[in-house]
């Protein structure tokens, strides 16, 4: 058997809150709006990978999403003009990735990161 897709699925009052967050500040595209779900998605679709963490490194709490980007600096500057709460600021971090916490529109704690060269 071979795994084709894994969907994250997040808890909404108002889906179409989501293209603020995932569409607007981080490039996501609408692959499928019925009204009750919206999912976002990027072309050609993101490896498949699952995380599962006793902490989130450096002492913080463990992230409901991670997503890695080609600019994390312009996605601070831009998350931070947009108003969205950040509880962890960027930061370079020991094991190779320069990343932010930020909160969602549905109170979801992403982690965003890219990696250094």
């Amino acid at each position: 058997m071979v795994v084709k897709r894994i969907v994250a699925n997040i808890a909404a009052a108002n889906p179409a809150e989501a293209q603020r967050f995932y569409g607007a500040l981080l490039g996501l595209d609408v692959l499928m709006d019925q009204g009750w779900i919206v999912t976002l998605g990027a072309k050609p679709q993101a490896p498949i990978q699952l995380s599962f963490a006793s902490e989130g490194g450096s002492g913080t709490p463990v992230p409901d999403l991670s997503i890695e980007v080609e600019d994390v600096d312009a996605v601070y500057t831009q998350a931070q003009a947009m108003g969205f709460e950040i509880p962890y600021p960027l930061t370079d971090e020991p094991w190779g990735v320069r990343r932010f916490y930020v909160r969602d529109p549905f109170g979801k704690l992403v982690n965003i990161l890219a990696h250094l060269d």
